[in-house]
């Protein structure tokens, strides 16, 4: 009878212990708001980004030098376990991620509902619905956009992706430069967006803040999906300018995969 009775307990103790697990593993339940911030750590490849002095080289041969990196990320979106959703407010949800800048590396998203995340979707650039919005619709961001160089002019709209620098390759064997900057062009928008799964869970508390690491790819705005080679866009020998055209929409296709979560912070 004791046999029976010591199994009963053990059985019973490793239940609430597994039911507690599985509370703490699915812990959308939890009150208050709290933080997130979402690191943006630009490489090349398998290489951390250097600015200016870093070869870099592509399949097709060439080696950049790069000077410029800046990106508009948007629209930002965040999911639970449960599968429910955060859409963090559009009037505070554009950023500009500058490899120059201490500020353009992370951004700190407030009044989260705590809660467990599992996943992220973000824009690149300023959505349609927003632009067409005009002026009164863009609030501070229109300023600092402006100030970072990331407005063609009011007309042409947003640069959504800056990336510059100089390059060589098998028939450019002096450095020229290029300049490779998305946005709206004709018809083409090239604005997209980007979702991301988590690798562990982030928890936001009122008492915990989890960081977000996500690193860009940048050899993948030339090597994604689309090959783009800038020898074959090198204007009479005075270098590589990609503003719109045909390589436009094939460069905002690769600039969708050249992000990764690489891993999460609960702090």
């Amino acid at each position: 009878m004791k046999k029976i009775l010591y199994k009963a307990v053990a059985i019973l103790a490793i239940t609430a212990t597994i039911s507690a697990c599985s509370s703490d593993d699915n812990n959308d339940s939890v009150s208050g708001t709290g933080k997130m911030g979402l690191k943006f750590d630009n490489s090349f490849g398998s290489n951390d980004l250097i600015l200016e002095t870093q070869p870099n080289t592509t399949t097709n041969k060439e080696v950049l030098k790069i000077t410029t990196v800046k990106y508009i990320v948007s629209n930002i979106v965040l999911t639970k376990t449960d599968g429910t959703t955060f859409t963090y407010p559009k009037a505070k949800s554009y950023f500009i991620a500058d490899e120059a800048s201490a500020a353009g590396y992370k951004f700190i998203l407030s009044d989260v509902p705590a809660g467990d995340y599992v996943k992220v979707k973000f824009g690149i650039g300023v959505d349609k619905e927003q632009w067409q919005l005009g002026a009164s619709g863009q609030g501070d961001f229109l300023a600092q956009a402006q100030a970072a160089k990331m407005l063609w002019n009011w007309t042409a709209g947003y640069k959504f992706l800056a990336f510059e620098g100089n390059f060589t390759s098998e028939t450019v064997t002096t450095a020229l430069p290029f300049m490779i900057h998305t946005g709206q062009t004709g018809t083409d928008y090239n604005y997209t967006e980007v979702t991301l799964d988590f690798p562990t869970k982030a928890l936001v508390r009122t008492n915990i803040s989890p960081d977000v690491h996500i690193i860009t790819d940048l050899s993948k705005i030339l090597d994604g999906p689309n090959k783009i080679k800038l020898s074959d866009y090198n204007m009479g020998g005075t270098g590589a300018m990609i503003m719109g055209g045909a390589a436009l929409p094939l460069i905002t296709a690769n600039v969708a995969t050249m992000f990764r979560v690489d891993h999460v912070h609960n702090d």
